[in-house]
């Protein structure tokens, strides 16, 4: 049986605003699983995962990962926890301008001093695991280039291996196909497959297609109106389940 990795407990969120994001969501991750977070837009999974890096702080309840609660860490120990937590964002967040190898070192600034984080001054071993992981997601050889050059899926597997070069224990991917196209969608749900089997990383994935999730998840949680509703095996998941966690009016539409 696999270690418990991240155990979240009772988490709540509110907003300023009055919208309460997150209501008492529990469940654990496993070592080594590839876990999808499926549910509609707003239903709280892009929240959920910025809570478990620290990018939005939570309300209350726990996030246990690596024997620390992630929720009661101040500023410089929060740092510290999150350089094993890698996250990959819908929209990539790259820097335009620079180059594909700059945007995955930067990838280690929180392993370098300010001084060299400012310059770009990475060293050479740095320089050879950032050309590996470009490898590792096939851009090797778009390494010296702008990252505004490459297509969209490119820049998907850019910010993949800029998250790799953490070395962390957990990848968090936001909704990473959402903006790419069916083909392109399965080259990049490939590579963090590949990553979750070969480099035994832990996976965590909020995605919209179901077809995505029964080909590529071990494990899948289903979030509605911010409340778990639903977690078991992407198999499980029927027409009846789908209508409980989309709506009785919604059909699902699969990339093939």
């Amino acid at each position: 049986m696999s270690k418990t990795i991240l155990e979240i407990k009772n988490l709540e969120k509110f907003y300023e605003n009055g919208v309460h994001a997150l209501k008492s969501v529990s469940f654990d991750v496993k070592q080594g699983e590839f876990l999808a977070v499926i549910g509609l837009s707003g239903s709280g999974k892009s929240t959920m995962l910025r809570c478990i890096n620290g990018l939005v702080p939570s309300s209350s309840g726990e996030i246990n990962f690596q024997g620390q609660d992630i929720i009661s860490l101040k500023s410089k120990e929060l740092r510290l926890a999150r350089k094993s937590i890698g996250m990959i964002f819908q929209h990539f967040n790259l820097i335009s301008r620079k180059s594909v190898l700059v945007n995955v070192l930067s990838g280690s600034l929180a392993k370098v001093s300010l001084f060299n984080g400012i310059f770009a001054k990475f060293s050479k071993k740095e320089t050879d695991k950032a050309m590996s992981n470009l490898e590792l997601v096939g851009l090797k050889d778009k390494a010296y280039i702008r990252a505004d050059e490459l297509s969209g899926g490119q820049q998907q597997r850019v910010a993949i291996a800029r998250a790799l070069m953490q070395d962390p224990e957990i990848l968090l991917a936001d909704e990473p196909v959402a903006s790419l196209d069916p083909a392109t969608s399965h080259s990049v749900m490939d590579h963090l497959a590949y990553i979750n089997k070969e480099l035994n990383k832990t996976v965590v994935c909020n995605l919209h297609f179901l077809s995505l999730v029964r080909k590529y998840a071990t494990r899948v949680i289903a979030l509605k109106d911010g409340k778990l509703v639903f977690e078991g095996s992407p198999l499980d998941i029927d027409e009846a389940w789908f209508k409980r966690i989309y709506g009785e009016q919604a059909r699902e539409v699969g990339i093939e």
